[in-house]
């Protein structure tokens, strides 16, 4: 099955554990404010690239990815589900870790038809890096263009069918740095049971050079970026919110 592919990542150490090869797929329904990669947006951009030959430009740098795999990114990988799924299909029968990164937001709850094909994507998944972009629906529209509804719902699938979550979350100020919505995501996350990890990633402009080169105005020019004491509070409000929101699990389980 062939693709369309926006860039390749051959030696990957931020998209998952280990070192990985990571394919970043074309097309995303996604308009956020902070995204780094607006070029993925469209959908006639890119490289068509079938799974064999990804498959086959990964065994060229085997012996470089210790303890990783491959991950598809984007863009929106779901976009392109059939064909991430004949990927991480290929790649489980040659015992190749599979980690998807996604926003979730193409998954709907009510559509059976379409969970199947999601039921079928998390058999060959073994971690999906879950972006959380902000817990309030309202928020999120203002951030992204799409409530986070799908993305929940997702969330609560995914830990359903048993498939390892990795949290993501992008800590932008006057954003999503409030301790409400921390406090909300940490609530949120707390009760999945298959919780990996969460990842706090500081804001940059490090993208902004994209935009002027695609003529584009850059969102959040006014918006300082990140620093490290910024995500150290973060990251604890968010850990206290779990320990909370997992301590009343136990205590259910207990009555």
């Amino acid at each position: 099955m062939d693709g369309m592919v926006h860039s390749i990542e051959t030696m990957g150490t931020v998209d998952g554990p280990g070192i990985r090869f990571v394919v970043f797929l074309q097309g995303c329904p996604l308009r956020c404010r902070y995204c780094h990669n607006p070029d993925t947006w469209v959908w006639d951009a890119g490289t068509v690239r079938s799974t064999d030959e990804l498959l086959a430009q990964y065994n060229r740098y085997l012996p470089y990815f210790r303890n990783g795999g491959i991950t598809v990114s984007g863009g929106e990988p779901l976009c392109q589900m059939e064909f991430v799924t004949e990927l991480f299909t290929e790649a489980r029968k040659r015992g190749i870790h599979t980690c998807l990164d996604t926003s979730g937001i193409t998954f709907d709850k009510n559509d059976e038809a379409k969970k199947k094909n999601f039921y079928s994507l998390t058999k060959v998944t073994d971690l999906v890096m879950l972006d959380i972009k902000h817990m309030d629906s309202e928020q999120h529209i203002k951030l992204t263009g799409s409530s986070v509804e799908n993305v929940l719902d997702f969330a609560l699938f995914l830990d359903g069918s048993g498939t390892e979550i990795w949290i993501r979350h992008v800590l932008v100020p006057g954003w999503t740095d409030d301790r409400e919505s921390l406090t909300r995501l940490g609530t949120f996350t707390g009760r999945l049971k298959n919780l990996k990890a969460i990842d706090l990633l500081p804001y940059h402009k490090m993208g902004k050079i994209k935009y002027d080169k695609l003529n584009m105005t850059y969102p959040l020019s006014g918006v300082p970026e990140c620093q490290p004491e910024e995500i150290k509070r973060a990251r604890n409000i968010i850990l206290e919110a779990v320990r909370k929101a997992r301590l009343e699990e136990e205590n259910k389980c207990r009555k």
